[in-house]
């Protein structure tokens, strides 16, 4: 074989090798944000923004945003306005474009399993079927008879979930692990998670690495405010670290969650007076939750 023949096979190589880095290179670069992602929001810095304003957010009260995780649909509860009665509303993106329905009454707070395929609504659910959700089911004992405002689930099916009781502002957050396909008994989270009053909303990341919750704290800014804990080495819970005052202020911020591409955080903020009847959701660059985090 003659050498140029040699050196032409040898270049030829290097170029499909060449591609097929580069093609492995580009699977691996983060999928860029298209223009009718997240309702076709402009996206924040590490300033919280109203979300949606005039879609989502309004002079009423919206509360408790989530998106699904495939980013195509977005559920809140909203009240006032063109809602006499608190309801619980979607955004779909259908044909290029985001169409705003009633879903139901209200019926608790949603939050979805990592996988996308049930609707956690406090002690009830909501399961994906291949038509649609499925009618709302009640979880089974001992979930059935606990008054749930929230309730959030780890990859490995963890349950994390606060425990209303009007009666005693301490109620703790509470945590139970799926142990051979059933639930052992919900157990209270550690003092560095349960310690103030007004322990709402836990929300655990998919891996369990960090858990967002609100409180009435004494270092907090005067309302309740949004705090987060990273699980350390040996399984134990971190310090609770206050989001900081660009997320907390004196008014009432609560039931933060993030997108499920772990972009943004939403929370929310009663921007009203002691009536709450203009609460609004808002959002931030989810670099927030990595500037808290320790290093190793």
């Amino acid at each position: 074989m003659k050498k140029t023949t040699i050196g032409l096979i040898a270049a030829l190589v290097l170029i499909i090798s060449a591609c097929k880095t580069k093609n492995q290179e580009s699977k691996d670069i983060e999928k860029p944000i298209r223009a009718n992602d997240y309702l076709g929001q402009k996206t924040p810095g590490l300033i919280p923004e109203p979300f949606a304003p005039g879609l989502v957010t309004t002079e009423y009260w919206e509360y408790g945003g989530v998106f699904t995780p495939d980013l195509t649909e977005f559920y809140f509860l909203a009240s006032g306005g063109e809602y006499e009665a608190s309801t619980f509303v979607v955004f779909q993106y259908v044909d290029g474009d985001w169409v705003k329905s009633a879903v139901s009454p209200r019926v608790g707070q949603p939050t979805f399993s990592p996988d996308g395929k049930t609707m956690h609504l406090g002690r009830r659910y909501m399961e994906q079927t291949p038509t649609g959700w499925s009618e709302v089911k009640t979880l089974d004992a001992p979930f059935n008879d606990q008054l749930i405002m929230r309730l959030s689930v780890a990859a490995n099916g963890t349950y994390y979930f606060d425990t209303y009781d009007k009666d005693n502002p301490e109620f703790p957050i509470r945590y139970s692990r799926l142990i051979n396909g059933t639930y052992e008994e919900p157990k209270p989270l550690d003092k560095a998670i349960n310690t103030g009053t007004q322990l709402n909303h836990p929300l655990i990341a998919p891996d369990e690495s960090y858990l967002l919750w609100d409180a009435k704290r004494e270092d907090g800014h005067g309302n309740s405010d949004i705090y987060i804990s990273f699980k350390q080495k040996d399984g134990s819970w971190g310090e609770a670290l206050n989001l900081g005052d660009k997320v907390n202020t004196d008014a009432w911020e609560a039931a933060a969650s993030v997108t499920p591409d772990g972009k943004y955080l939403f929370f929310n903020r009663n921007m009203g007076s002691d009536d709450y009847e203009n609460v609004d959701i808002f959002w931030v660059d989810a670099q927030l939750i990595e500037n808290l985090r320790p290093k190793s």
